[in-house]
């Protein structure tokens, strides 16, 4: 129970689909969506594979919970390999193609091979058809959608698609679903456009059945009650996650023009107080907030662009309603290049969302690109004669668009921060980890937050990992270690439930082991689940290793380690990664050089 015990395996290269039972001894080992991909990509593929390679295998993977009446139930992940960082890549969305995924029948959706023309995946519960997409390829995913909903007559459908970015393999394409919902990290959408997969829709009537429905809703009425109750996830609701923009402009952690400055003049121009503040024409940026499959959080924002602003002007396409302002994207497009223009970051999330981009990486890119043009390093005769200084709110629309139809500059820019400022000769410029670019927390203010980059399985990511309390209270080194290994392990545990990270806002390991206990055979305890969350990281890290990655890519950029932050609570100083980083690799239970021990692998099964 909670588990639809079957996967759904398409051989692209073959043309075929067949359906297999779960192997449920992984499942017990592994639990659901980021573990349980995990193990399947682990024995399925050789980490050496190029990733934008038939060899590469793609893991669209649910939660046991997914699907259920828990609270925020919508989640699914994409596994496979990175092309941005040739490590292991785990990339969570919510909205309800997750749900309906499961509700057709499969825990997992396993894509082999690579098709020899653009194709689609139709599935309606054990209907699976692979069809021809000449007619999409070549569109946006919003175009892709309303296709595939009209064109199967079918306005149930749920669909998870690629734009032009991922078919032209920019390494940070994403899978989009549900419009403005993304699996948005590592590249993934580049692997599915390597394998000439246009999208993926979806519709599913089979439902999930629990082990216990009593004790189950027992389990789901509290914890949806601590959520009720709970005031991050009332701050969440009111002004979504753009809420820690102020928090990170005051204590000097908000990375600004390349992470030159923690620090942003503009920041009450773009924060939750300006989305919803009314303008002289009546013009407001945020419409409403919006929740994913089954969320009682409804962190979403939703928003429009005043229709004078220069990005639409003759534009009426883009006059209407999408995903607004998240704090990511607000930090993407404005401080760290410098923009304070809402109506442009907003302009700029649309392309994301119409052409299937991670934001965090656009932004960071161009964001580098900036300083290499105020440098003299790029002139406007590489850069299609836009002049990309920083502030430049016009230089922002235009590139994200560019970079969204592989045109001109925006080609470059596809190629991620690392390439990019290697192929102009300033590598020290890239603000990344495994060559994925940093989210919006700078490393010498929050000092674990830069251990969690440094040692992140995915590249640098801020949702892999949660010592922010720990960051907040004390800026030094001391103890990070600790609190950033058990918090991976709990977060990597959470990750594998089907279930939202936003829930910790008020949840423990032990609110998600008693809706596991009521939904799921066997016993379930917070003690199994960190074990499951250790076991996890641990064969990501194994994947890393085989994959060619070592102790030497465990690293923060010299700006990070070696200039002092120039204002904040953490002026003058540095990360302590020196210090950090061999406290971590012991407490993991590694070896100096990073590799985990005999004793370690033994004793996690592995």
């Amino acid at each position: 129970m909670g588990w639809q015990r079957q996967i759904l395996r398409v051989n692209l290269t073959e043309g075929t689909s067949t359906v297999e039972p779960l192997n449920m001894d992984w499942a017990n080992d592994y639990l659901g969506e980021r573990g349980l991909a995990t193990k399947y990509l682990w024995e399925m593929m050789d980490p050496k594979a190029d990733a934008m390679s038939p060899e590469n295998v793609l893991i669209f993977a649910t939660g046991p919970l997914t699907g259920t009446m828990a609270s925020t139930s919508g989640r699914y992940a994409v596994v496979t390999k990175g092309p941005l960082t040739n490590a292991i890549a785990c990339s969570n969305s919510g909205g309800k193609f997750g749900a309906e995924l499961k509700y057709a029948g499969y825990d997992l959706l396993i894509l082999e091979g690579r098709s020899d023309k653009p194709v689609y995946l139709h599935i309606v519960d054990d209907e699976v058809q692979i069809l021809p997409a000449d007619d999409i390829w070549g569109t946006t995913v919003w175009h892709t959608e309303e296709y595939l909903k009209a064109h199967h007559q079918n306005p149930l459908l749920k669909v998870a698609s690629i734009g032009v970015s991922g078919e032209k393999g920019v390494l940070f394409a994403c899978v989009v679903n549900d419009l403005h919902r993304a699996a948005g990290r590592s590249g993934v959408g580049a692997v599915m456009g390597s394998k000439n997969l246009k999208a993926i829709a979806v519709h599913g009537t089979k439902g999930v059945a629990v082990k216990d429905p009593k004790a189950f809703m027992k389990a789901v009425n509290h914890t949806k009650k601590l959520l009720e109750d709970n005031e991050g996830r009332q701050d969440l609701t009111e002004n979504g996650t753009n809420s820690m923009i102020d928090m990170m402009q005051e204590f000097g952690g908000l990375p600004t023009r390349n992470f030159n400055e923690v620090q942003f003049e503009g920041t009450e121009n773009i924060n939750p107080a300006a989305m919803k503040k009314v303008h002289a024409n009546g013009h407001r940026n945020l419409l409403t907030n919006k929740a994913c499959f089954g969320c009682t959080i409804a962190c979403g924002r939703i928003a429009h662009i005043d229709k004078d602003h220069f990005s639409i002007v003759n534009r009426p396409q883009y006059r209407h309603a999408s995903g607004g302002l998240e704090y990511e994207t607000a930090y993407a497009f404005g401080p760290v290049v410098g923009v304070d223009d809402i109506d442009a970051l907003t302009f700029a999330g649309y392309m994301m969302n119409e052409h299937g981009m991670d934001p965090i990486s656009f932004g960071a890119t161009l964001a580098a690109a900036m300083e290499l043009y105020e440098m003299g390093v790029l002139t406007e005769k590489d850069t299609d004669g836009v002049p990309l200084n920083f502030g430049n709110a016009e230089a922002l629309t235009i590139m994200a668009e560019k970079t969204g139809k592989f045109e001109g500059f925006g080609q470059q820019l596809g190629l991620g921060s690392k390439r990019l400022c290697e192929k102009y000769g300033h590598p020290e410029l890239s603000m990344s980890v495994k060559g994925q670019e940093f989210a919006g927390y700078d490393s010498r203010a929050l000092q674990g937050m830069g251990l969690g980059y440094a040692t992140s399985n995915r590249g640098a990511c801020h949702l892999k990992h949660d010592t922010f309390a720990e960051d907040m209270e004390d800026q030094t080194g001391a103890g990070k270690a600790v609190a950033c290994k058990s918090s991976q392990d709990r977060v990597s545990a959470v990750d594998s439930t089907g279930l939202c990270l936003f829930t910790t806002a008020a949840w423990g390991l032990e609110e998600f082991a008693m809706q596991i206990d009521g939904a799921c055979e066997g016993e379930w305890t917070e003690a199994r689940l960190l074990e499951i969350g250790e076991r996890v990281w641990n064969l990501e890290r194994r994947f890393n290793l085989a994959a060619g990655l070592t102790a030497a890519d465990d690293t923060l950029p010299k700006r990070l380690l070696e200039v002092p932050a120039p204002s904040g609570t953490a002026k003058g100083k540095v990360n302590q990664l020196d210090i950090m980083l061999p406290q971590y690799y012991q407490e993991r239970g590694w070896t100096p050089d990073g590799v985990p021990t005999n004793e370690t692998l033994s004793r996690l099964r592995l």
